[in-house]
């Protein structure tokens, strides 16, 4: 009889030393859960400011673009207050594993790297890279590149990686925001530019005197939210309110209120994703 009592102490002493060892461990996570952003009666959302027009700075100091019209709707639909945090790409994984922000919505292309360190919700617009050039010296070919000749491109973007992958001989001249990235193009520290191909092909009809030379390079992937890994309640949030947002049309709409006027109407089908389903 003693002994058995002397079990099922044990027992229920290692029950509660796991318990403990869970509560410590849950308490370790950096993460906000969905009810924890509801009672702070605020969201962090990681943007750019720099990368017009899909998250900008305006003149007047306010977050514009089309990640910013998605995350003022996202704050809405919680019933709570949306603070930006500017973030640049190679930030985005650090600020969620840190827990500076909640959600990223900073034109973040889906790959299977990212996919291990964060977690995608559902994908809300098309993308693959580009590659865009002056007129005097348009690109149209990576393989018969210039070893002497330099490619800009921004740090902790998919086109430094695909590059550095794919084309391992090009001297990369890399930069660490959109704004000195843009810069150096113009003042020509570099032959070209390789980056997401809505950033390029946005770049040359806005400024005279370019020409994307390669407007699709390697495989068309996604763009989608992404928050900290393990965070499953603001996960599971924000996929069915992509599959709501999709159902009024609600990407087309946020396509036609802040991108229609660098792209115009027939970019539009082809670059969002409604209701998180690809065609």
């Amino acid at each position: 009889m003693k002994n058995r009592k002397k079990i099922v102490a044990l027992s229920l002493s290692l029950t509660f030393a796991l318990s403990m060892t869970a509560q410590a461990k849950d308490s370790d996570d950096v993460y906000r859960t969905l009810d924890e952003i509801q009672d702070s009666g605020s969201i962090n959302i990681g943007v750019f400011s720099d990368k017009n027009p899909f998250g900008y700075v305006d003149e007047n100091g306010e977050y514009q673009g089309y990640d910013i019209y998605f995350a003022n709707r996202i704050g809405e639909d919680l019933g709570v207050e949306v603070n930006f945090i500017s973030t640049e790409a190679a930030n985005r994984i650090e600020y969620l594993q840190t827990g500076k922000v909640d959600i990223i919505l900073a034109n973040f292309t889906v790959t299977e790297e990212r996919a291990e360190e964060v977690d995608f919700a559902l994908p809300y617009m098309n993308v693959a890279l580009g590659v865009v050039s002056p007129d005097s010296n348009v690109i149209t070919s990576l393989d018969d590149w210039n070893e002497e000749d330099a490619m800009i491109v921004i740090s902790g973007t998919t086109a430094e990686m695909y590059l550095i992958e794919n084309y391992p001989d090009i001297k990369l001249q890399k930069y660490d925001t959109y704004a000195n990235a843009k810069n150096a193009l113009e003042n020509g520290n570099g032959v070209a530019w390789a980056n997401d191909n809505t950033e390029v092909i946005a770049f040359a009809l806005q400024n005279e005197g370019y020409t994307v030379g390669i407007p699709s390079l390697g495989s068309q992937d996604t763009i989608a939210p992404a928050v900290s890994k393990g965070n499953d309640t603001l996960l599971d949030w924000l996929n069915e309110e992509i599959k709501v947002l999709g159902e009024e049309n609600f990407f087309h709409a946020d396509y036609e209120a802040t991108l229609v006027d660098t792209y115009g109407l027939d970019y539009e089908d082809s670059l969002v994703v409604e209701g998180g389903v690809i065609e």
